[in-house]
């Protein structure tokens, strides 16, 4: 795709004003987590995610079949979350003879560590050079970087302060439109999803589109390490030390990181209080479009 069209794509997103996005519909992904869909999905229409500061916001959709990947990055396995998300995509579009991979690519700013630098420098190297197989016999396995607006091009400066001006993107899997967005809820068990990545969990997959089923878990860690000392800082304690932008943060940051801590002190073995039964929860939308428990015995 030429690149006065992709950099026209990427400008016209950047002016965008982010729109709310209510929950009937949606399936919101957190950091390190991935959903997969395809427009045949009657339960999920929208993919999104927000709260990116140094990270990425990745879609990944195959113009033929219509699946779409969202992912939300934040650079601590770059390649693999790369080929896991590759491979996903793939697995709902092998029954496809035409169509081509496109890539999205949202997030960073000018941060004083050079973060997101780092991360769309790896992403964008490990798409580019993603094996597939026979690219110039079969147009299914090309990839296209449709757009990308990343680091110096999401960057504004306010009083000498680097911000990123998109933190939040859906898409909409029935007829690819993306936009800014932003998402008054970030549920089901926001909390404890947080606190799986701030224990340091790899990316994961939580949605089966064929049975359109969220899961969520199981997840197990070991107790946080002074759990009770971070949440007896103050806010700038927090913000310093557990942001990797503080200046950059939206303003419900802390308020999130210390209900996750709080979170974490409740559960130190989540596999006594979460998941003794090793299962995971299991949510599907109801007739309103939002997401409510099923119990996974009448699965």
């Amino acid at each position: 795709i030429p690149l006065l069209f992709r950099a026209t794509v990427a400008k016209l997103l950047r002016s965008q004003p982010a729109q709310v996005v209510e929950p009937k519909g949606l399936l919101y992904v957190q950091q390190r987590e991935f959903a997969v869909t395809t427009p045949k999905d009657g339960s999920v229409s929208i993919l999104g995610s927000d709260d990116a500061t140094t990270c990425h916001i990745v879609v990944l959709r195959h113009t033929g079949s219509g699946a779409t990947c969202l992912t939300h990055c934040d650079g601590s396995d770059t390649a693999a979350e790369v080929s896991l998300i590759m491979s996903s995509v793939k697995s709902f579009s092998n029954t496809t003879g035409y169509g081509r991979l496109e890539v999205h690519l949202v997030g960073g700013f000018n941060d004083d560590r050079q973060l997101s630098q780092k991360l769309t420098n790896q992403l964008l190297s490990k798409f580019t050079f993603f094996p597939l197989s026979c690219p110039r016999k079969n147009s299914s396995d090309w990839i296209w970087f449709y757009f990308f607006l990343l680091t110096e091009l999401n960057d504004r400066e306010e009083k000498d302060i680097h911000f990123p001006i998109i933190y939040g993107i859906a898409v909409n899997v029935k007829t690819a439109e993306i936009f800014p967005a932003t998402f008054p809820e970030k549920g089901p068990d926001e909390d404890l999803r947080s606190a799986r990545v701030l224990t340091g969990a790899a990316l994961t997959n939580i949605y089966d589109a064929k049975m359109e089923q969220l899961h969520i878990g199981p997840y197990f860690w070991r107790p946080f390490p002074h759990v009770d000392f971070w949440l007896e800082q103050d806010d700038e304690q927090i913000l310093q030390n557990l942001s990797t932008s503080p200046l950059a943060e939206p303003p419900h940051f802390v308020s999130h990181i210390r209900s996750t801590l709080a979170f974490l002190k409740e559960h130190p073995f989540p596999s006594r209080s979460l998941f003794p039964d090793r299962k995971p929860r299991i949510y599907k939308k109801n007739e309103e479009g939002l997401w409510e428990q099923v119990c996974s015995d009448k699965i």
